[in-house]
């Protein structure tokens, strides 16, 4: 054999093995995820896609494999949010807040990004609902929590939210208590372009 071939052989093999390697991680990395975990990054998907039934029965699917999921619980809260479902939604993010508040540690840093963002988004279904108190008072929870889970929407999601300037939770709630100190006939709590670009939380792992 000439030590061309023989380099070449061992130069074969040697890719051969990361790649066997890699294709074994990424395999053992599948199969130790969390029950769950898979369909809601589906609903995440789906969710995107604005394919709001396919991305509530991955949901649903999710918490049949692990009650209390929070990131299915999460998903299905923004759902509802997505479709204006404020009932719903709001349900599913009390639920999600008493339970992560009962369970969450202090060194759980994605169960605590989570609670910032559950109460976030309480807070923009209030500010639809018009309850502009409420909604003050959960933004400032949410800030009080974990201030960098809910600092703002990414360039990515600016630039899918082009046409609206999007308020983070820490411009709203300043806006909003500005506007409550004001008479009430002095108040202005709503501006349209602005509330239909605030972007919904949640923490980039679940």
């Amino acid at each position: 054999m000439s030590t061309k071939v023989l380099r070449r052989f061992i130069i074969n093999m040697a890719i051969l093995t990361f790649v066997m390697f890699t294709v074994w991680a990424l395999v053992r990395s599948f199969m130790n995820r969390p029950p769950g975990d898979y369909e809601t990054e589906v609903c995440d998907m789906r969710l995107k896609d604005k394919l709001y039934d396919q991305a509530l029965r991955a949901a649903n699917t999710a918490l049949e494999k692990t009650p209390d999921h929070r990131g299915a619980i999460m998903c299905k809260a923004l759902v509802f949010i997505s479709q204006k479902m404020y009932l719903e939604a709001t349900e599913e993010l009390n639920y999600l807040i008493n339970f992560l508040e009962k369970t969450v540690k202090d060194d759980d840093l994605t169960g605590v990004g989570t609670l910032a963002a559950a109460y976030a988004n309480r807070g923009i279904v209030k500010d639809r609902k018009k309850d502009y108190q409420g909604a003050l008072q959960d933004y400032l929870k949410a800030l009080g929590i974990d201030h960098k889970a809910v600092a703002g929407p990414g360039l990515g999601t600016v630039i899918l939210n082009y046409k609206f300037k999007s308020s983070s939770v820490k411009e709203r709630a300043l806006y909003l208590n500005e506007q409550l100190q004001l008479p009430e006939s002095e108040r202005v709590l709503k501006i349209q372009e602005l509330d239909e670009g605030q972007v919904m939380h949640k923490p980039g792992k679940l």
